[in-house]
């Protein structure tokens, strides 16, 4: 059975300056047995009510602005599967979990940036759900658990997201040495929970882990952690870093 991943997606630039997380993420990709889909939750797709991404073949949005040509230039052709989006809905709504399909929706960047690291040959299909941000950790991780089944049929469940995301308080020109006290202690806290399992602290993070709003100022990069989480089983780190000082590169596996 393939674990459910999140993934510290980082800046759009991950897909052409791979730094240690990029090697992280083909390592892993390479451990997996290859799965035969993907359905992925991602920061950059909010949204009020829960939506599955039914487009067959999406396109590769480039939902940045500021960043080279070359970046612009990045395509993932990977496929999309409306079966298994429709299956995927099905499973929400079974659930108490009404989704509906949305057959347009390109891949942002918080799916084809790490997945282009993980699969560069773009041959696995991608369904993607949305995130209804604005209704916490606890409905993510009942999206997680709604389609934690799809992990027996060699479907790898992944969120996308950050482990610390405060674009205010980043620092261009630090090392991957440097690492802001603040953004690790909310970090380091955030494990700490994940490996006791303890449910109830982690969905109320931005009251009692440190330095929650500075590392997350609003709620939707952490969000993907929660879906993988409850998509899973037994918590382990895969990778841990930072870049620019304050953003957290971690990548998780739920076995």
């Amino acid at each position: 059975m393939l674990p459910s991943l999140f993934i510290s997606h980082g800046s759009p630039m991950l897909a052409l300056e791979p730094g240690d997380s990029g090697p992280a993420l083909a390592r892993l990709a390479g451990q997996l047995p290859k799965p035969k889909a993907i359905v992925i939750v991602s920061a950059h797709w909010e949204s009020d009510e829960l939506l599955v991404s039914a487009n067959p073949q999406p396109r590769t949005w480039h939902d940045f602005g500021g960043f080279p040509q070359a970046l612009h230039e990045v395509q993932y052709p990977a496929p999309g599967n409306p079966d298994l989006a429709t299956r995927v809905a099905d499973l929400l709504t079974a659930a108490q979990l009404p989704a509906r399909l949305d057959a347009q929706r390109p891949f942002d960047h918080g799916v084809w940036v790490p997945l282009s690291l993980m699969y560069p040959e773009a041959d696995v299909p991608v369904v993607q759900v949305s995130l209804p941000s604005r209704q916490g950790p606890a409905l993510q991780t009942q999206v997680g658990q709604a389609l934690a089944s799809l992990r027996q049929e060699d479907i790898l469940l992944i969120g996308s997201g950050s482990i610390t995301h405060n674009l205010r308080d980043l620092d261009w020109n630090a090392g991957p040495e440097s690492i802001e006290p603040w953004a690790k202690s909310f970090r380091d806290w955030i494990v700490e929970k994940l490996a006791a399992n303890d449910e109830a602290a982690l969905h109320d993070y931005r009251r009692l882990a440190p330095n929650a709003v500075r590392s997350h100022p609003s709620d939707e990069h952490l969000l993907p952690l929660y879906f993988a989480r409850g998509a899973g089983g037994e918590f382990s780190v895969a990778h841990q870093g930072f870049t620019m000082g304050t953003l957290g590169m971690d990548i998780y596996r739920f076995a």
